[in-house]
């Protein structure tokens, strides 16, 4: 179908948004997983933008002597809201991908 084609703030898609009924809109809102969604080259550019102004923010926090907030990246889509805490490798695992640990002693 075309119209799945169309940038999301095309008129047409735009015209679509607008004609959902509220209850329906409601549910949808409830369900929303904007890591799902697809984003326009403008969205997207915003949500770099924004990055780059807290990051910016944060640095002259730290160069003024204070201690910037953790920096959190906007969210965007294929990243999940609530990323799980990235898993360390074990040393098995490092000495299987790595042939120069394979013949190093375990660490007790």
């Amino acid at each position: 179908m075309l119209i799945e084609h169309l940038p999301q703030e095309s008129a047409t898609k735009t015209a679509l948004r607008n004609s959902i009924p509220d209850d329906v809109m409601a549910q949808a809102s409830a369900d929303y997983r904007p890591d799902k969604a697809a984003w326009s080259r403008l969205e997207t550019q915003m949500a770099e933008l924004k990055d780059e102004v807290i990051r910016s923010r944060n640095a002259a926090i730290a160069i003024a002597g204070g201690t910037p907030p953790e920096f959190v990246p906007t969210s965007r889509p294929g990243i999940p809201p609530t990323a799980a805490s990235r898993q360390g490798m074990t040393d098995e695992q490092r000495r299987a991908i790595d042939p120069r640990l394979r013949n190093q002693p375990k660490e007790a």
